[in-house]
């Protein structure tokens, strides 16, 4: 399952918030178009939004300015590395060369980086996992999240192309339902063995003897190992941890963020709504606080291994070589 689409110059991408009842794809033109269709979701997952910023910003016309542009789109999800990372490579191709071809070729480079890498992350994450294995994985970190094959399910899309037998329980993954609406979707869709099972009842799957691996995606992972992916992570990775079962975080390169220290990272907040109201169906009483932060910090202890599209790492880690 591809969610972006590239004919040409003409770049669609398919609006998640409408799965799994209805596929619709969207056309990105501009920057703004990019812009609006990260910040509302349109299009999420570390890797498809930095490849969407890319398009977005190529396909800028001359008469918007393109810093501002850049900086716009830096701005609409701010955890997440690989927006920034993508948004600069464009802005230098474009001012470098001076041309929007040059630009759009950077985006096209940025998007068959990332069809690579995925397979190569699940080429080397495939060893990790045994024949009859049933995998515990957190929101969506799937094709839906990349341009194909996923990251966190690469592995698992690999191991069953080598001919394991792996059965898959999904999160649903509150507030906005990523692995409910969109991990089991595709999964179905591409007939693997899946189990949805409340955010709430991680510890109890686990404890039953449901689960012989966990691996989910990231947004950011700092030099350290830290991690940084959608709320919840850090639940089911203490969860993994009491249990003695192994937990993994497969991520390109490019979601490594070399530079930054832990008190740099901006933890994204989101609208209140998502968690007040269902399909806009309120669900809260009104005039209640709302703390809604989108993703949440993993620590290095609590991780058995990371892979990337240049191997599997194993603690302590210190990613300094490693980088894009």
């Amino acid at each position: 399952m591809r969610p972006i689409r590239v004919n040409g110059t003409t770049v669609e991408v398919l609006d998640q918030r409408l799965l799994p009842v209805r596929e619709k794809w969207v056309r990105i033109g501009s920057s703004d178009d990019a812009y609006y269709a990260i910040k509302n979701m349109v299009v999420r997952g570390a890797p498809l939004i930095g490849v969407v910023a890319a398009f977005g910003l190529a396909l800028t016309g001359p008469s918007k300015n393109l810093g501002e542009a850049a900086r716009r789109l830096k701005s609409a999800r701010p955890t997440a590395v690989n927006l920034a990372w993508a948004v600069d490579r464009v802005q230098k191709a474009a001012e470098g060369a001076g041309s929007s071809e040059a630009a759009f070729n950077e985006a096209l480079r940025i998007f068959n980086e990332e069809l690579e890498s995925a397979r190569k992350i699940g080429e080397n994450g495939e060893k990790l996992f045994s024949d009859n294995d049933t995998v515990l994985t957190h929101c969506n970190a799937g094709a839906l999240a990349t341009v194909d094959y996923g990251t966190a399910l690469a592995p698992v899309r690999v191991a069953r192309e080598m001919g394991k037998n792996l059965k898959l329980y999904a999160t649903e993954t509150r507030p906005v339902m990523q692995g409910a609406r969109l991990t089991s979707y595709e999964l179905l869709k591409d007939g693997f063995d899946v189990t949805l099972i409340a955010d709430t009842a991680v510890g109890y799957t686990m404890r039953c003897g449901r689960i012989d691996k966990v691996i989910v995606g990231a947004d950011r992972v700092l030099r350290d190992g830290t991690t940084m992916n959608k709320i919840g992570t850090f639940q089911v990775a203490t969860m993994a941890k009491r249990f003695s079962i192994p937990f993994y975080v497969a991520l390109p390169s490019s979601t490594l963020d070399l530079k930054s220290g832990l008190d740099d990272v901006k933890i994204e907040e989101r609208d209140p709504s998502e968690l007040t109201q269902i399909r806009g169906r309120r669900t809260a009483p009104k005039g209640v606080k709302v703390f809604n932060p989108a993703f949440d910090i993993t620590p290095p202890d609590l991780i058995s291994a990371i892979i990337t599209e240049k191997g599997v790492y194993y603690p302590p880690f210190d990613f300094a070589k490693v980088g894009p």
